[in-house]
């Protein structure tokens, strides 16, 4: 969850951070403020005319001078209500712009943000800073920024005013003055603090919503919905305690905003009576006194207000360049760090990748990792690291199966090939080229990526499989063929039988699918593109025994044309290998080929028993249960790899 830090600037700083983005429209706002100070200001001409209307007509009993001062009154109060609409019409469209460019740049710079942040930021917290915090400063710029200026020059004007009229009554009224500032400054501190943390609960309340919406599933079949409607009430319960100490703070303010300024006009009224009832001062001014007065009540009691606003305005900007100060990945080259020279790489090299058959390459071919080294950036200072001085080379055209225990990198070691995260030493190279020298977009074109845990969108299938071809549309003749292609690749015959084929909306996160069908379609994403390197993370975990054997018929082809590591749990997908590399413990243990490693090495032969991977397809045919979409024979696997134990073991 979500922590409030006090604000560490003030609210003026924080809100012209705005001001890039208010520039373009600048002329209207600019426009709709000046009009809205002319229209606040006729209010104060109401007074002027009143005192001539008593002084003048009424006092000289006269009908026509009286009806004349009712005409200005009216003209005066239409002029008002044209003015204020005008002021509305000229800020609603570039203001709802405004908003809509401030939500675009934070999508794109979430999209090019590094793994690694999104990793520490719960999706909450951040939809609720590109939805609630936009549209909170959106109804700043066009109401609350607009009337602190109108107000005040409204105040300002207004006692000016009151001043002509009668200075020693003008004096009263500006007693509290001095109090009310005081009192406002007060109000501010606590008021930023009250606002941050309730923007910051809303976060996590939407994250628990979003977590219930997808996770919909588990929380049914473990019965779990009780639970989650208590974590969800609880956290309702504090956003409205902290919603009730911010009302509890306004309150205060806006009842001694209104008792201070009341009891200076009382005061200014009884002794501007006794001075009529003397003769010092005329009927007529004392009304004009005291409509003045009055006509400057909405501008003092908003100032509590305007000033909340104000706050959670200010917070929400905070909120919203939090995100936008993070550091972007950036499309360019960021330079790379050689462990040792070309000579040290190449015995690395040869050290670690002999042996076996397989496609032979020679040089810096193919995809090499020379020394590298991996800790996550939020790690705890001296932690060890993640990847240790790892030393692997694939040759050209060669796939590599990449085999380890649970926890010992292998899934951080295939993300640092396409940069998801950056290398903390050492380099990878592709054909010899460093990738930290490349642009993410070449490279990216370059390695094709297939994840364990398959994400599909909220789109048809054909688009989510020509994801991976880069400026490739399913409408063309090439992109039909493609995508035909891919599909046959990765066995997903299943897609004609949609209800509208490749056209087919597959939902949000694919979960009208079953395990086995998404992870066919994240296949086929990857090798619809042809890419020259692949990395996939146990591409076939979700799939039953004869599909999986009809899709590692299919990729064999595939790899045959790729530079490609294969994390692998099972021999089935092993076999799919030119060679084997053993990660344990942050380090490459033994390379080699299937045969060679079950003959030479313990901790490979323990890994290919099928103890542990009896655990995990067990836990794989379950959550398919639960899901409803059980690939056909699922439960004839555990067989079918005991079968291949049988025939791979020594």
């Amino acid at each position: 969850m979500s922590t409030s830090p006090a604000p560490t600037s003030s609210a003026v700083r924080s809100l012209l951070r705005l001001w890039p983005y208010v520039r373009p429209v600048r002329a209207r706002w600019f426009s709709a403020a000046a009009v809205a100070v002319v229209a606040s200001c006729l209010s104060l001409v109401f007074p002027v005319v009143l005192k001539w209307i008593v002084d003048g007509p009424v006092a000289d009993r006269d009908p026509g001078g009286v009806w004349l001062g009712a005409g200005l009154l009216l003209g005066l109060g239409v002029a008002e209500a044209l003015l204020f609409g005008l002021r509305r019409w000229l800020v609603a469209r570039p203001l709802a712009g405004v908003e809509a460019a401030m939500r675009a740049g934070l999508y794109r710079h979430l999209q090019r943000l590094p793994v690694a942040f999104h990793d520490r930021w719960a999706s909450g917290q951040l939809l609720s800073r590109g939805t609630t915090d936009l549209m909170v400063v959106r109804m700043f710029l066009a109401f609350p920024l607009t009337f602190l200026l109108v107000n005040g020059v409204t105040v300002l004007a207004g006692f000016g005013l009151l001043i002509a009229q009668d200075w020693t009554l003008g004096l009263v009224l500006l007693v509290p003055a001095v109090p009310l500032m005081a009192l406002c400054y007060r109000f501010e501190a606590k008021y930023a603090t009250a606002a941050r943390t309730a923007q910051d609960q809303v976060g996590d309340l939407t994250t628990v919503v979003e977590e219930s919406v997808l996770g919909i599933r588990i929380i049914k079949g473990f019965g779990r919905h009780r639970s989650q409607a208590r974590a969800f009430r609880e956290l309702s319960r504090t956003l409205r305690g902290t919603e009730l100490t911010k009302a509890q703070l306004l309150a205060g303010l806006l009842c001694l905003i209104t008792v201070l300024p009341e009891t200076a006009l009382g005061t200014a009224l009884v002794l501007g009576t006794v001075q009529v009832a003397d003769g010092e001062l005329s009927a007529g001014t004392m009304v004009a006194f005291l409509s003045t007065a009055l006509a400057l009540r909405w501008p003092i009691e908003s100032i509590g207000f305007l000033l909340a606003m104000s706050q959670e305005a200010a917070t929400a900007t905070r909120r919203y360049f939090e995100v936008m100060d993070a550091v972007e990945e950036g499309p360019g080259a960021v330079g790379g760090s050689a462990s040792g020279g070309d000579a040290a790489a190449a015995d690395a090299g040869e050290r670690n990748g002999g042996g076996g058959g397989g496609h032979s390459g020679g040089g810096d071919g193919g995809m090499r990792f020379d020394g590298v080294e991996f800790r996550y950036p939020d790690a705890p200072e001296g932690s060890d690291a993640v990847l240790e001085r790892i030393d692997l080379h694939v040759r050209p055209g060669e796939t590599m199966a990449l085999v380890g225990a649970t926890g010992s990198g292998k899934t951080t070691l295939t993300a640092l090939v396409p940069r998801l995260h950056e290398t903390t030493g050492g380099r990878i190279t592709l054909d010899g080229r460093d990738i930290t020298a490349m642009g993410r977009e070449e490279l990216r074109t370059l390695v094709s990526v297939a994840f364990e845990e398959p994400t599909l969108f909220s789109a048809s299938v054909a688009e989510n499989v020509l994801m991976g071809a880069d400026g490739t549309g399913a409408d063309g003749r090439a992109g039909r063929e493609r995508l035909d292609r891919a599909l046959g690749i990765a066995q997903a015959g299943f897609v004609q039988r949609l209800p509208e084929g490749a056209a087919t909306q597959v939902g949000e996160q694919g979960l009208s699918l079953s395990g086995g069908q998404r992870q066919r379609l994240a296949l086929a994403r990857a090798v619809v593109g042809e890419p020259r390197f692949l990395v996939l993370d146990d591409p076939l975990s979700a799939l039953d025994v004869h599909t999986e054997a009809l899709v590692e018929g299919a990729l064999r082809e595939v790899l045959a044309e790729s530079t490609a590591l294969v994390v692998a749990h099972r021999p089935s997908t092993v076999l799919l290998a030119d060679r084997v590399a053993l990660l344990s413990g942050g380090r490459i243990a033994a390379v080699g080929t299937h045969q060679e490693l079950l003959r030479t090495n313990a901790e490979y032969r323990h890994l290919m028993s099928g103890e542990d991977r009896r655990g995990q397809d067990a836990r794989g045919q379950d959550q398919h249960n639960q899901d409803g979409h059980g690939e056909p024979g699922h439960h004839q696997r555990e067989h079918g790899v005991q079968g291949e134990k049988g025939n791979d073991a020594p």
